[in-house]
């Protein structure tokens, strides 16, 4: 009798031990995060659930910018080779969205074949239909480069509302799906087109609370010459402060990345550098990888806690007889309130909640009458999981994460080998404060 009771006295006692973070991480999510996900039906509003490869998965980068920007020449030029479907040229060229990862034969994956691959990720991209798995390819490149990372390209960013309708997909649905998954955003802008179109804006406003993996990259900037490229800075830092509405911009990461001569030569002492520190970061990214995937299992655990708060209270307001549609009308447009009761009863951070606008149009889907009741078991598995489970899992990540500054990096190859030691007349700074 009651053997849930001792069963969960002894998991405490003798907490399960981990070989790796990894394997912490699946198992902390299936057993502590799922079951919460599953009863309050948070994979319908916000994400699909996790799998094991999304945990097992070397760490990704994901290519945004509007088009011609040189997204996928920055891609050949980090790998210094050509990649199976590759189009590079002035006009709209890339219309996919395209990973490329390690393979020994290098070949091409059609998107519905990538999708039903149990060893990859992409499992969740089908519920965006025939119409992007038509436009979604995994390209397979025997480069050392992607031994250590997986890079994905995307389409050009055009201007004007014909574009989001005739894509015959969510685009930023898609991009929303990347960004939760990769470990680095990289936006690209052209010296020479710094104007942000709407759906480029949609885009970016698709990345918010992702804004640690944001990198900007100013790319094309040896086609201006040195008075040209300040104005061209100031005027991007000033688009991108009304865009990120954040008092601080992601760091901007200034150069040519391609494998012609420099156009301007003036500034190739701050390409080089800015190129350094770019690689250095990119490089660091397997290291991280860990910690990142914590971090990122940590955010959704807490959503998935206040996601359970609104539907529970939602569905404790909601009358069981009569009134229902004008009673459900009347709660979506009344969210903001329901935020505000949970929030002071829970003391939670406002920061915490889902966008108001998007829950609206998510709740307006759904039957109240079908959401069910506060489960207070699975949130104290919550609770106990931040505060125990995590801890645990932290000191872990040290030993896996943090190596010497001597032993080689992880991501070799291509673009990325000797980049330290490349002689120039200027020299590079094989350490900071050396």
């Amino acid at each position: 009798m009651f053997s849930w009771i001792s069963g969960d006295e002894s998991r405490r006692k003798h907490p399960e031990v981990f070989e790796t973070v990894a394997e912490g991480l699946k198992s902390v999510y299936k057993q502590k995060i799922l079951p919460l996900e599953q009863q309050y039906f948070f994979h319908e509003f916000h994400s699909p659930a996790l799998d094991d490869p999304d945990f097992d998965a070397k760490p990704m980068i994901l290519l945004v910018g509007q088009y011609s920007t040189g997204k996928t020449t920055f891609i050949r030029y980090l790998l210094e080779k050509d990649f199976p479907g590759i189009r590079i040229g002035p006009e709209p060229t890339t219309d996919r969205f395209i990973v490329v990862m390690h393979g020994e034969n290098e070949n091409i994956i059609p998107g519905n074949a990538l999708v039903v691959d149990p060893k990859k990720q992409f499992k969740p991209l089908s519920k965006f239909g025939n119409a992007f798995l038509n436009r979604f390819q995994c390209s397979c490149v025997n480069s050392p480069v992607l031994k250590g990372l997986t890079i994905v390209d995307t389409p050009g960013i055009l201007s004007g509302e014909k574009q989001r309708v005739d894509r015959g997909y969510e685009f930023t649905g898609v991009l929303e799906w990347f960004a939760e998954r990769v470990d680095r955003i990289i936006l690209l802008f052209d010296a020479h087109k710094l104007d942000i179109s709407d759906e480029f804006q949609r885009s970016i406003e698709a990345l918010k609370g992702h804004d640690d993996k944001i990198r900007i990259v100013l790319n094309k900037a040896d086609m201006v010459d040195h008075q040209q490229l300040m104005r061209v800075y100031g005027a991007l830092m000033w688009s991108l402060g009304k865009v990120l509405a954040t008092p601080e911009v992601s760091r901007v990461y200034i150069g040519s990345f391609w494998d012609q001569p420099l156009r301007y030569d003036s500034n190739r002492r701050l390409f080089e550098a800015e190129e350094q520190d770019l690689f250095a970061d990119l490089q660091s990214l397997p290291r991280n990888a860990a910690l990142r995937k914590l971090n990122d299992l940590i955010k959704r655990a807490r959503l998935a806690k206040v996601h359970a708060y609104i539907i529970s209270e939602l569905r404790k307001d909601f009358p069981t007889m009569f009134g229902k549609d004008s009673k459900k009308k009347e709660l979506i447009k009344n969210i903001d309130q329901v935020y505000d009761k949970i929030r002071r009863e829970h003391n939670i951070s406002i920061g915490d909640f889902p966008d108001k606008k998007r829950m609206q149009e998510m709740l307006a889907k759904h039957d109240f009458t079908k959401f069910p009741s506060l489960k207070p078991k699975l949130l104290e598995a919550i609770d106990r999981m931040l505060s125990e489970d995590i801890a645990r899992l932290m000191q872990m990540i040290p030993a896996e994460s943090v190596k010497p500054l001597d032993i080689e990096p992880s991501v070799k190859g291509g673009a990325f080998d000797g980049i330290e030691d490349k002689q120039t007349p200027f020299g590079f700074k094989k350490r900071r404060g050396c």
